[in-house]
């Protein structure tokens, strides 16, 4: 694992700039993976009780997303259209689940790294360098691949079907228009099928590897964070420390609570990231209640 300290706004600007991953994935936490705070699925805790045989946990997942989906009608506007939405709307409530939360925005990790930072502790923000597929490019891929080509050009140069059919059949010869068809080109799409097959992506329980899922209908939070999921296919398992980069939040000389001013001037706090009334309260609060500004 590769540690990197900041004791500054700046030090963590500086940093960031030089994460060589593509698509960086970040997440903030409170205290560090040596404090006991493990990068590690909620499901995978230690406080809570499940089957830690792999079939007999397919199995409770299955059941307790079962219960919580035969609950959901009349409590929400969208219905999750498939495992992978209902799950993420179970997340989003609290129900421990194989989902990890990440943002692709790395202040908002800083923020949650920062805003409840606990006295004593330094805190951290993690960026996996590991490169994660993404269950989008499948579904793009599977779109795109029963979409029917179509041929290249312009009416002038397009294959004609019959003469009836062609309105310059008049003016080109048949030789002619013979020799300017164009053949149309196969669209390039990646081999993602050579990479996630159908069945690997039809449920996040079975997944064979971790996959990065952006929800959709789940709640305005998502969207204001930046907010992606990491589907994880061994939730009691922490993430291997060789997969991501450490930033350690020192805590001295308040370093944390000036880093949340610092934030604020940035347009990252509460009442931006949580856009109701509950993230309102909780600006307002720290700002006039509190020691942070």
């Amino acid at each position: 694992m590769n540690t990197i300290y900041i004791d500054s706004f700046e030090k963590f600007l500086k940093e960031i700039e030089e994460i060589s991953v593509p698509k960086p994935y970040f997440r903030g936490q409170t205290k560090r993976v040596s404090d006991g705070y493990a990068l590690i699925p909620s499901l995978g805790r230690p406080e809570y009780k499940i089957p830690e045989n792999l079939s007999d946990l397919f199995d409770f997942e299955c059941r307790v997303l079962d219960t919580f989906a035969n609950h959901v009608l009349g409590h929400v506007n969208h219905i999750p259209r498939n495992d992978w939405e209902m799950l993420a709307l179970a997340q989003h409530h609290g129900l421990p689940t194989r989902f990890m939360d990440w943002t692709t925005n790395p202040l908002v990790a800083l923020y949650f790294a920062c805003r409840n930072a606990k006295n004593g502790f330094d805190s951290s923000v993690y960026v996996l360098t590991k490169p994660i597929k993404k269950y989008s490019d499948f579904l793009r891929y599977e779109e795109n691949k029963h979409r029917e080509i179509q041929p290249v050009g312009d009416l002038t140069t397009e294959k004609v079907q019959s003469e009836e059919e062609d309105p310059f059949s008049d003016f080109l010869e048949e030789e002619e228009t013979t020799s300017l068809v164009e053949e149309p080109t196969p669209m390039e799409i990646p081999s993602y099928k050579s990479i996630l097959s159908k069945e690997e992506v039809e449920s996040p329980f079975d997944i064979n590897e971790n996959i990065i899922y952006d929800p959709a209908h789940v709640s305005p939070r998502i969207r204001a964070q930046d907010g992606v999921l990491l589907a994880c296919h061994q939730p009691l398992k922490p993430i291997d420390e060789n997969d991501y980069i450490e930033y350690v939040i020192k805590h001295d000389k308040n370093n944390q609570k000036k880093i949340c001013k610092q934030l604020e001037q940035y347009g990252v706090f509460d009442k931006q990231l949580f856009p109701d009334l509950d993230g309102m309260a909780k600006w307002l609060k720290y700002k006039e209640f509190e020691d942070g500004f």
